[in-house]
């Protein structure tokens, strides 16, 4: 006897919007046969959402309607019955309009809009509002609908000018059609309300109307007739703008039109006398002319007398520069241009011509350089040489033309720049002479221990004379080496009793200049207990007689002649420290300050040897780095024997001696300077 629900069963397609909703059956019972009658009654559940009939809603409302107006909406349908149906309308936030729901007969629900602020369109043209349906469910089903008001114009604005007053001016003999003022007036309103036409006021006099012309669209005011400056000075004219609506707006402005006068008379001009050209020079209160003028213009319309002023030679050339550095390289071409010396002269004509003459430093000058007498083009007109002389000093004179002259002197100075022209040249040894120089060193010396320094000069200057020893060829290439900067051979190890008594040395010498220029110099070295061995040695012819016998005398001639040696090196030294000393001090007060200085014609001489330098070659010696770690290497020849004419190298290791020399050096100037 169980009812079963056979299909889905939807209230609202059986019953509509009926309530209750009952479906009514008969039931037939047998044993005993009986009929019996019932009802099932359906109940609703909010499964339907709110519908409006469209998405969008557009109203027209004008901005002339008063707050409190109502705008009925169109409803939105729920199929849902009772608690489920359509309950409330609810409206976005605005600043204009609220919602007001009511109730009709039947019960169902409907919205009305009510306006509670005054719309204005000049401010906002449309607006955009969501309403939404609410049904009674849990949780409510909603709807929404965009609602669109345009906000339609009324003609509540005036025109308004961009200015009350306009000022202008225009020449009395300004021809017909000119542009005198464009006035501008704007209405908020649109269409019609806010179109605008400009007229001239009524009270506007008829003179003025002749005058001027105003275009009605664009309120360009433009002259008509013929003004006159003599007639009126000042127009003041009133304007006024008005709208298309149906009850205008008006408003007023006025331009101030001032008229220029122009020279349209002709002045009466009685002149008694003119004194012209006037010099430059005249005093102040020097009487020019006598006139009077009569004239009916205003202002400075009075005719013109033209006054020359005569020019006075009373400026004298200025040139750009008090003074020019030029810097030459050596070996320059003959001729070329090196300076343009540049000069003005505010005066005219003729005291405006300028000349350029050099005035001769000294007596080299004038062989050597020139000036364009024109333009003032100085000109090299032979080739410089930087060991020659470094620098030249001259005046330009710069003069014009006038009566009397006035002249400039330009100081200029010519710097000759160094160039690397000039190879190493070999001091020690002695590379031009047939004597052969050896030095000894004994068997079983140390390594490090100097044997003899190569001694070279660079004519050049700065880094085109700095000078790097390389040891090119030897004897034994392992047994020496050669200080890079200082020249100085030492031993790169120990001397054996196996190692060859002579050995020969080919020393390269190299400066830094571009391109690299070099020299050699040959070094002889024996390897030898004594002096006797070396002699032995280096003896080109062997006497007849038996050598033993005269081995003593020689000794001993050797050692007085050593002696007498040493001791005149000493005192030639102490002399000719003192005479340094004075001449240095003399140098150092007599030297003068300049962009280019140079020691003199040798730069670079590591060492001085003692018998082998000329006197007039050595105040120019400088060390170079660590030569005082070395010790001084005298040589002397010995006298003529039968064992023929030879010379060796005696150490000698005196301080007094080696704190002179190296004393005297190094009050020199360095390399860098």
């Amino acid at each position: 006897g169980a009812l079963l629900v056979s299909e889905r069963i939807d209230r609202e397609e059986l019953c509509g919007a009926l309530s209750p909703c009952s479906l009514s059956f008969e039931i037939v019972v047998e044993n005993p046969l009986e009929l019996y009658s019932g009802a099932v009654e359906i109940q609703d559940i909010n499964d339907n959402d709110p519908v409006f009939p469209s998405s969008q809603a557009r109203l027209e409302i004008s901005e002339s309607v008063a707050a409190g107006a109502r705008f009925p909406l169109e409803s939105a349908q729920d199929p849902d019955v009772g608690v489920n149906s359509l309950q409330t309308y609810q409206l976005s936030a605005n600043a204009h309009f609220a919602l007001d729901v009511q109730t009709r007969v039947d019960g169902s629900k409907y919205a009305e809009l009510v306006l509670e602020k005054e719309l204005d369109r000049e401010e906002q043209r449309e607006l955009h509002l969501v309403l939404t349906a609410l049904d009674g469910g849990s949780p409510p089903r909603s709807a929404h609908v965009q609602i669109h008001i345009d906000v339609l114009d009324a003609n509540d604005n005036a025109p308004v000018f961009n200015q009350s007053t306009y000022k202008a001016s225009v020449r009395e003999n300004t021809p017909s059609g000119t542009l005198v003022a464009r006035i501008s007036a704007y209405d908020l309103d649109d269409g019609p309300n806010g179109d605008i036409i400009y007229s001239f006021s009524s009270h506007t006099p008829a003179k003025v109307r002749e005058l001027f012309a105003l275009d009605s669209a664009t309120g360009e005011l433009r002259v008509k007739g013929q003004l006159d400056y003599e007639e009126a000075k000042l127009y003041e004219i009133y304007l006024q703008a008005k709208d298309k609506g149906a009850v205008p707006g008006v408003a007023h402005c006025k331009v101030l039109v001032e008229v220029v006068d122009v020279n349209d008379n002709t002045p009466e001009v009685t002149v008694t006398s003119v004194y012209s050209p006037v010099p430059e020079d005249a005093a102040p209160g020097t009487v020019v002319a006598l006139l009077s003028v009569t004239d009916l213009d205003s202002d400075d319309n009075v005719k013109q007398i033209l006054v020359q002023v005569s020019d006075v030679n009373d400026n004298a050339p200025k040139s750009s520069q008090d003074s020019y550095d030029v810097y030459v390289l050596e070996n320059n071409m003959p001729g070329i241009p090196i300076l343009n010396v540049s000069a003005t002269d505010p005066d005219l004509g003729r005291n405006a011509r300028l000349s350029y003459t050099l005035l001769q430093g000294d007596s080299a000058v004038g062989h050597l350089f020139s000036i364009n007498r024109e333009n003032g083009t100085l000109y090299l007109l032979t080739s410089l040489d930087h060991e020659d002389q470094v620098e030249f000093h001259m005046m330009v004179q710069v003069q014009d033309g006038g009566s009397p002259p006035l002249a400039t002197n330009v100081s200029v100075s010519v710097f000759v720049t160094d160039l690397n022209d000039n190879a190493p040249t070999v001091l020690y040894p002695h590379p031009n002479t047939t004597a052969t120089y050896t030095d000894v060193v004994a068997p079983g010396t140390p390594a490090g221990h100097m044997v003899t320094k190569v001694v070279a000069v660079d004519a050049d200057a700065g880094y085109n004379a700095w000078i790097s020893y390389t040891l090119l060829q030897a004897t034994d290439p392992s047994l020496f080496s050669v200080g890079l900067h200082s020249g100085e051979i030492v031993t790169a190890r120990q001397l054996q009793e196996d190692d060859a008594p002579q050995h020969t040395l080919v020393i390269l010498l190299k400066d830094h200049g571009e391109p690299v220029l070099s020299a050699s110099a040959t070094v002889s070295i024996s390897v030898a207990e004594m002096v006797k061995e070396v002699l032995t040695d280096l003896t080109d012819v062997t006497p007849a007689n038996d050598p033993r016998r005269h081995v003593t005398f020689y000794l001993i001639l050797a050692v007085i002649l050593v002696s007498a040696a040493f001791f005149i090196t000493m005192l030639s030294v102490g002399i000719f420290k003192c005479y340094k000393w004075r001449q240095s001090k003399e140098m150092f007060n007599s030297s003068r300050s300049t962009l280019y200085r140079t020691p003199g014609p040798f730069h670079h001489i590591d060492a001085v040897r003692g018998g082998f330098t000329p006197p007039n070659f050595y105040h120019q010696v400088y060390l170079t780095t660590d030569s005082h770690h070395s010790d001084l290497l005298c040589k002397k020849p010995f006298t003529s024997s039968p064992l023929g004419s030879r010379q060796s190298t005696m150490r000698n290791g005196e301080p007094g001696l080696y704190h002179q020399i190296v004393g005297t050096a190094s009050q020199l100037p360095t390399p860098a300077e």
